[in-house]
């Protein structure tokens, strides 16, 4: 982008981000309308709601009545997400980092792994000792990171996928 004397470093910052918020605003209507695609091929009733949250375009089935959608532990959700991720790459050509929700599954995993994260730290600041957690996704072991880091401790995730964990360590 052609500096111009008339406008700030912050405006041609704010100008050249931008596009960022658009992208992300085109995910996330790209991912409705497939996730729509879905919910009425399967006939089920559902609203769904759009936001864009930091760097990331989220996607919430609301008014969603049963657990089908979101399977044991979340592991038809996470399916749908990778599937709804690949709808969106087919269609802009870059790799999205889209969140799907399902009757506000993800946000009550969150409270429950960040409570679960600040108790582990604590845990790991009393004894001195580190400790490993079961296997986790993605999603789930970002959150333990951060409630990790929160409380001033260090977390590392280890192993190979499926089956990688977070370990918490002592200062």
């Amino acid at each position: 982008m052609k500096e111009s004397p008339d406008v700030t470093e912050t405006e041609q910052e704010t100008v050249q981000a931008a596009p960022d918020l658009a992208a992300l605003e085109q995910e996330s209507e790209i991912a409705a309308d497939y996730v729509e695609g879905l919910l009425d091929i399967a006939d089920i009733d559902g609203d769904i709601d759009m936001d864009v949250e930091g760097d990331r375009a989220i996607v919430s089935v609301v008014d969603v009545r049963g657990s089908d959608l979101v399977g044991p532990n979340g592991e038809v959700l996470e399916a749908l997400q990778e599937l709804t991720r690949l709808a969106v790459h087919r269609r802009t050509g870059t790799r999205s980092r889209l969140m799907l929700d399902v009757g506000g599954f993800r946000e009550r995993k969150r409270a429950e792994l960040t409570k679960l994260g600040t108790k582990i730290a604590a845990e790991v600041k009393r004894t001195g000792r580190p400790r490993s957690l079961q296997p986790m996704t993605p999603f789930e072991r970002k959150i333990i990171h951060d409630a990790v880091a929160a409380a001033g401790l260090h977390s590392e995730s280890e192993g190979e996928e499926p089956n990688r964990y977070v370990v918490v360590m002592p200062v």
